[in-house]
């Protein structure tokens, strides 16, 4: 067997490791259910990392994709941003014909308001490989959610994380990450809002761990992502009219068509 290597980046997974063209992490209580839908998802045609069962000490097996992360690539252009928006609503469009099992086990830290359809939860550029095939990792979260508080999450990740960005070049970018993913007239009209109170809930998670000692949320709040989330909650909260309008502007002749269940 090829030698351990111990990967970094990860907040809530424990330890994950490789081995040679392999990831292993910790099997948990939901690890079926999300082994399910990601299998259901490379079915329908979306390139997700492949399940590989459990190992010989009971661990996750999962096909290791290479490549750096968004995160560490700096800013995507808007043909990447248009592009990232795809990925996320095929991801979707697969997940509208997921049944999930009868016994099905889901462990997220935010559940939804209301679940329509089984979402990935961390749609964000430290899940996104970018490679010779651009695929999101790190599907453990996945659990009951809809379209739009999934679609608002990612589209705050990718496009409004940097709040020292200017307001209106921050919108160009969201419009194209909108655009890309082909969202109708409704869901850009809700965005915004979704956007700000999905933010809020992540701080909310964060500062409700951190005050009761719960890890690893406490740690991750005190490592400075209680600072940055509460930034992006004042960020996206009051720039919701530049959001808005960005959204709501006349599409371009050049822009996909708007369609969505």
């Amino acid at each position: 067997m090829d030698d351990e290597q111990t990967l970094s980046g990860g907040n809530a997974s424990g330890t994950v490791t490789r081995i040679g063209d392999t990831v292993r992490k910790q099997w948990t209580a939901s690890t079926p259910s999300v082994h399910a839908f990601m299998t259901h998802v490379r079915e329908r045609g979306v390139d997700v990392p492949t399940p590989l069962g459990q190992d010989e000490q009971g661990r996750q097996r999962i096909e290791f994709v290479p490549g750096p992360l968004a995160i560490d690539a700096g800013p995507l252009s808007a043909d990447g941003l248009r592009r990232v928006g795809a990925i996320v609503r095929a991801i979707h469009d697969a997940s509208e014909t997921f049944s999930p099992p009868a016994d099905a086990r889901w462990d997220t830290a935010i559940p939804a308001p209301d679940a329509q359809i089984i979402c990935h939860n961390d749609l964000a550029p430290w899940n996104l490989v970018l490679g010779d095939r651009w695929v999101f990792i790190d599907w453990d979260a996945a659990a009951p959610s809809n379209r739009l508080w999934d679609l608002a999450y990612a589209a705050q990740a990718f496009t409004l994380s940097a709040v020292d960005v200017a307001p209106e070049v921050a919108a160009e970018g969201l419009r194209s990450f909108v655009d890309g993913y082909g969202a109708s007239a409704e869901l850009r009209n809700r965005l915004p809002a979704m956007m700000h109170r999905r933010a809020a809930a992540m701080l909310e998670l964060l500062t409700t761990a951190h005050a009761k000692g719960r890890e690893p949320w406490s740690s991750v709040f005190a490592d400075g992502h209680g600072s940055h989330w509460s930034a992006v909650v004042g960020y996206v909260g009051t720039n919701q009219q530049t959001w808005f309008d960005a959204l709501t502007a006349p599409l371009s002749a050049s822009a996909p068509a708007e369609s969505d269940r």
